[in-house]
């Protein structure tokens, strides 16, 4: 039997649909019966995304932040829970578990020198052959852009919440 080849996907940029890209392919993976863990950094927040769990039990999804903190200074407890998500995300996608691994938002915790990229880069070393991963986030570093064998920038050329919209449930978060 041969094992098809996962590859490791980079969504980036400063425009809308970096975590709406990702969840997709999740979809789409779980549609074939096939399971995804998504681990979310940063957020802590329950946005409408995190309730997919309940409507297709392939999907798991655990939320490794605290409180968004952008724009602010991450306190400790914010780095010692992108720490421990680390962590989790190399148990989770080395465990051979799961045909899709996200890592949602780790370039902006990577930004936020929450943990180092070498760290980051040992744990993608270690990827299983055949399990796909998706990295989100602004600011991604050529590093990993040269590690990805996919990557795709979002760029924002118009946005609604610049005339004062915020976000809304079911669209923006």
């Amino acid at each position: 039997m041969t094992m098809e080849k996962g590859y490791i996907h980079i969504y980036t940029g400063d425009g809308k649909g970096k975590t709406t890209a990702a969840f997709g392919v999740a979809l789409r993976t779980a549609l074939l019966g096939k399971n995804v863990f998504i681990g979310q950094f940063i957020k802590g927040m329950k946005y409408t995304e995190t309730k997919i769990s309940e409507y297709l039990p392939q999907i798991e999804i655990v939320q490794l932040g605290e409180t968004c903190f952008i724009e602010k200074t991450p306190k400790e407890e914010d780095v010692d829970r992108a720490v421990q998500g680390l962590k989790l995300m190399r148990e989770k996608l080395i465990s051979g578990q799961y045909a899709l691994v996200i890592f949602d938002e780790i370039s902006i915790a990577l930004y936020y020198k929450l943990f180092s990229e070498a760290d980051l880069i040992a744990v993608l070393n270690e990827k299983p052959y055949e399990t796909e991963v998706i990295l989100t986030g602004r600011y991604c570093s050529e590093d990993l852009i040269d590690l990805a064998d996919l990557v795709t920038e979002m760029k924002e050329i118009k946005h609604y919440y610049h005339q004062g919209v915020l976000s809304r449930a079911g669209i923006d978060c």
